[in-house]
């Protein structure tokens, strides 16, 4: 009897010697696995972070383009206004008399009709021959 409980206990513990190294192997792929996992997931806080950078550097050119625009934009509402007085001012002079009467006499002698100054001008044709009679 005491054969046959030896005989049972050294098969129970090389059945219980299977189990450990069965679990020691399966442990062994577990650690295997989270290992991969460890290092996919440093991969990924890797790349989330060259996003994130990235990311960064976008808005930064972004705004620097927006305030660029912006400064585009002020100074052409200057550039702008500047015009619309100068036209105002060549509008003015345009309609002086002295340059009307300038543009009557150096086209009379140049041999112009005075029909086709009257129209340059805006004037009437007796008003146009008036200034040329005044002169001449």
């Amino acid at each position: 009897m005491t054969v046959f409980l030896l005989i049972f206990f050294s098969l129970t513990e090389i059945i219980l010697l299977v189990a450990v190294i069965f679990f020691f192997m399966r442990l062994k792929k577990s650690e295997e696995l989270v290992t991969k996992l460890q290092s996919k997931q440093q991969e990924l806080i890797n790349k989330l972070h060259f996003n994130a950078q990235l990311e960064n550097e976008l808005m930064n050119t972004f705004e620097e383009r927006q305030s660029e625009l912006a400064k585009l934009d002020r100074l052409l509402d200057q550039k702008a206004k500047r015009l619309k007085k100068i036209l105002a001012q060549a509008d003015e002079f345009s309609r002086s008399p002295q340059f009307l009467r300038q543009i009557i006499l150096t086209g009379h002698k140049e041999g112009k009709p005075v029909s086709r100054l009257a129209k340059a001008t805006g004037l009437s044709i007796e008003e146009v021959e008036l200034i040329i009679d005044q002169n001449f």
